[in-house]
C-alpha cells in the first residue's frame, strides 16, 4: 500500500520509494531474525560477533558506531554474549575506564559455523534481482547513506 499523502507527483513517488525502501529491509531482516534466532542469536548479537570477528578487538563505543546501534543497548547486548562466553571484556591498563570487546574461542567457533548460512541466507534473499539490479541497489544505497551523513 502507497502513501495517502496528496502531494506533488515527485513528492507521492518519494514518500512510495520511502515505504517500499522500509517494508523490503523489514522483510530481509524478518527472515535474517528467524535464521539467526534458530541460533539463539539476536541480529545485534550476530553484529557483534560478526564485527569482532573481522575488525578484532573494538571498545564499546567503536562497535556500537559499527553496527548502527546505542552504547547503552550495545550494553546488554555484550553482556549477554558474555554470559554465553562468547565475548570478554578486557579492561586496558592505560585507562582503567576503558574495554575492550574480545571474542573468545567459542564465539569465534560459533561465528564461524553460521557466517556460511547467514550468507547463503542473505543470497537466497537477493536471488529476486538480478546483476545490474544489485549494482544500481547498491549505488542508490550508497548515494542516500553518503548523502545523509553530511546532515548530520
Amino acid at each position: 500500500m502507497g502513501t495517502k499523502f496528496q502531494g506533488s507527483e515527485e513528492e507521492i513517488l518519494t514518500l512510495n520509494t520511502y515505504i517500499s525502501l522500509l517494508r523490503s529491509t523489514d522483510t530481509i531482516t524478518s527472515r535474517l531474525s528467524q535464521f539467526l534466532s534458530k541460533n539463539q542469536l539476536t541480529l545485534s548479537q550476530f553484529g557483534v560477533l560478526e564485527c569482532l570477528y573481522f575488525l578484532g578487538p573494538l571498545c564499546q563505543k567503536e562497535l556500537s558506531q559499527k553496527i548502527l546501534k546505542s552504547t547503552a543497548n550495545l550494553t546488554t547486548v555484550i553482556s549477554n554474549l558474555e554470559k554465553r562466553k562468547f565475548v570478554v571484556r578486557v579492561r586496558q591498563q592505560k585507562d582503567k575506564r576503558f574495554f575492550l570487546i574480545h571474542l573468545t574461542k567459542t564465539g569465534h567457533q560459533t561465528i564461524e559455523k553460521i557466517l556460511p548460512h547467514h550468507f547463503q541466507e542473505i543470497f537466497n534473499l537477493f536471488q529476486v534481482l538480478d546483476l545490474q539490479d544489485k549494482k544500481e541497489l547498491y549505488r542508490i544505497c550508497k548515494k542516500l547513506g553518503i548523502s545523509n551523513q553530511v546532515l548530520k
